[in-house]
């Protein structure tokens, strides 16, 4: 993946042009989807740890906790195959939604188009985005990069087929800024504090 080696590894910055000086109504340069996704997720306010394994995610996962001291914080998920991933970790799970100010999830796919986190209720069951806690820890891989949602909604019909999932939304702003407070696309869902654990799996 382009950008991770280039934010990560020490090699050309994203250039100046493509992320300070094009207006926010610019047509989108030709660059890579994973590059234009780094811009927009940044943009929208999330913070995101590229892992080459998964030993970087539980590095990176216990520098989260660390940092936010939530060494004795339950972690809410709906997802069991996290609480197997992760069994190892140093955290506790819980299923109880007001045992925890924790959100723990996967996702569907990740959207380059509008720096945004596509989920369904595979993640969130039926559960509306304002009754999400305000702290999210999202583990996904680089293979859910998609450029828009048409094409994420394009897979997940074609996977799931006849058993298409519902509560289809996107996470898209997690700290306000005047140009989305009255955004309506948002459905009325309060800021999130987002980490995207981001394991590289090409």
């Amino acid at each position: 993946m382009g950008v991770f080696k280039k934010l990560f590894g020490g090699g050309k910055k994203v250039s100046k042009e493509t992320t300070e000086t094009r207006g926010d109504h610019m047509p989108d340069l030709k660059i890579p989807v994973d590059e234009k996704f780094t811009i927009y997720f940044k943009k929208n306010g999330g913070k995101f740890i590229y892992c080459e394994d998964f030993a970087e995610v539980s590095e990176a996962l216990e520098n989260i906790v660390s940092e936010n001291d939530w060494q004795d914080h339950l972690f809410f998920t709906m997802d069991p195959r996290l609480e197997t991933r992760f069994a190892t970790e140093k955290i506790d799970f819980t299923n109880n939604r007001n045992e925890s100010e924790i959100f723990f999830t996967t996702c569907e796919h990740l959207v380059a188009h509008n720096g945004s986190i596509l989920v369904c209720s595979n993640q969130i069951k039926e559960k509306k985005l304002d009754e999400l806690p305000s702290n999210l820890v999202v583990f996904a891989t680089t293979s859910q990069l998609v450029d828009s949602i048409s094409e994420a909604l394009k897979i997940i019909k074609e996977r799931y087929q006849k058993n298409i999932p519902n509560n289809i939304t996107t996470l898209k702003h997690f700290q306000p800024t005047a140009e989305n407070k009255d955004d309506f696309l948002s459905y009325g869902s309060a800021s999130k504090n987002v980490y995207l654990l981001l394991l590289e799996d090409f």
